[in-house]
């Protein structure tokens, strides 16, 4: 795999990196091969109170994180480090490659997931692409996430309140990129697919995110799929085009 260069994140050192694992000495190899490839490791911890406590302090861009921790789990670390601060994103690195826990991770607010038996020059490449908010999944790991957004989508949604407030309009611009987040596009991808700057996919993500008051990118995607933007027709859909042909 190439390894992303520095202008990929405008430049190599201002990439923040906290490792979070149990075990001492895997925990030290993740930490000296990210130093050793340009990425800056502001803190290290070994459970998860002392997890939060650090990335609190720290604030790192990017939380490279262990789910089977001591004191407290990792989707639980999660939860807390990116309700305490969304800006900071979440790269799974685990050796379980189970769908519950991944599944569970990426609920709970990761923006990957990489399995321990990813190589060196995978894992760097993941951390770079994490921060700039790329999903980064070992292969196939992928598609399991985005079936699930799926299969959540097509679940019967709650009862609107009839004076409910009118949904957020968005930008044509806004909803094409929304359309390809919602296909399982990088937002390198999507730069390049629509001839725009990965900065500029970037700030129409967030955007679309504080206008329709959603968190990450998790919620993003359903939220997408749900109105059918991934083109993939919702079943209450595909049943009113049968009746809309029967008439």
């Amino acid at each position: 795999m190439t390894v992303g260069t520095a202008g990929d994140v405008g430049g190599e050192q201002s990439v923040t990196v906290m490792v979070v694992d149990d075990h001492p000495m895997w925990r030290d190899a993740v930490a000296r091969d990210l130093t050793e490839a340009g990425l800056k490791v502001v803190a290290t911890a070994g459970d998860g109170p002392e997890a939060v406590r650090r990335a609190r302090a720290a604030r790192p861009q990017v939380l490279v994180l262990d789910l089977n921790l001591p004191g407290a789990s990792g989707v639980q670390v999660c939860k807390e480090v990116v309700a305490h601060d969304s800006a900071v994103r979440v790269l799974v690195l685990s050796a379980s490659g189970e769908h519950t826990d991944v599944l569970e991770a990426v609920k709970s607010g990761a923006t990957g997931y990489l399995l321990k038996s990813a190589g060196r020059e995978e894992l760097v490449d993941a951390v770079r692409r994490t921060a700039v908010g790329d999903p980064v999944f070992t292969p196939g790991l992928a598609g399991l996430v985005l079936g699930e957004y799926r299969r959540l989508a097509a679940a019967p949604a709650p009862a609107a309140a009839g004076d409910g407030p009118a949904a957020p309009r968005l930008t044509d611009r806004e909803t094409e990129v929304l359309r390809l987040v919602a296909k399982g596009l990088s937002y390198k991808q999507i730069a390049q697919r629509l001839v725009i700057s990965h900065r500029t996919v970037q700030n129409h993500v967030q955007n679309t995110l504080g206008k329709l008051q959603l968190h990450n990118r998790v919620e993003l995607v359903r939220y997408a799929i749900e109105r059918g933007l991934d083109g993939t027709a919702r079943p209450a859909d595909r049943t009113q085009a049968r009746t809309d042909g029967d008439t």
